[in-house]
C-alpha cells in the first residue's frame, strides 16, 4: 500500500526534476538590462548611427541627439513620465525613447532596435 503512494510522488518528482533540467541555450529566457542594453547600441550602430553607452542610457549621435534611457521596469518608465520627467519621449517597455531632432525614418530604425 505505502509503495502504491510513493510510485505517484517519486514520478511527480522525477518530472519536475527532468523539467528544471533543460538543456536551453543562453539566449532562453529574459535579458538583462544590461544584455538589452548592449544589444540595442550594437543594432544602432549596424543601422549606421554613432550610438554610445553613458551610464543606463545610449546616446544616439552625439549629446544633443536622440537618446534611449533603461530603468528597470516599465512601471519605472511610467513613473518618470507621470512626474514629468520623460517630456517629449515614447515610452517602449521599460525604456524611454527621447526623440529629440530625429526625422521619422531614424525613428523607426531606432524603435526597431529598442524593440529587438
Amino acid at each position: 500500500m505505502i509503495a502504491g503512494r510513493i510510485t505517484p510522488v517519486a514520478v511527480c518528482a522525477l518530472g519536475l526534476a527532468v523539467a528544471g533540467c533543460g538543456g536551453g541555450s543562453s539566449s532562453d529566457g529574459p535579458k538583462s538590462p544590461g544584455d538589452k542594453q548592449e544589444s540595442t547600441r550594437l543594432c544602432l550602430v549596424d543601422e549606421g548611427f554613432d550610438a554610445r553607452s553613458v551610464g543606463a542610457v545610449i546616446e544616439i549621435d552625439g549629446p544633443d541627439g536622440p537618446r534611449v534611457e533603461f530603468n528597470i521596469s516599465g512601471g519605472e518608465s511610467e513613473t518618470r513620465t507621470f512626474k514629468g520627467e520623460a517630456q517629449g519621449a515614447e515610452q517602449i517597455g521599460s525604456t524611454l525613447l527621447f526623440v529629440g531632432p530625429a526625422g521619422d525614418e531614424e525613428l523607426k530604425k531606432i524603435e526597431t532596435c529598442v524593440i529587438g
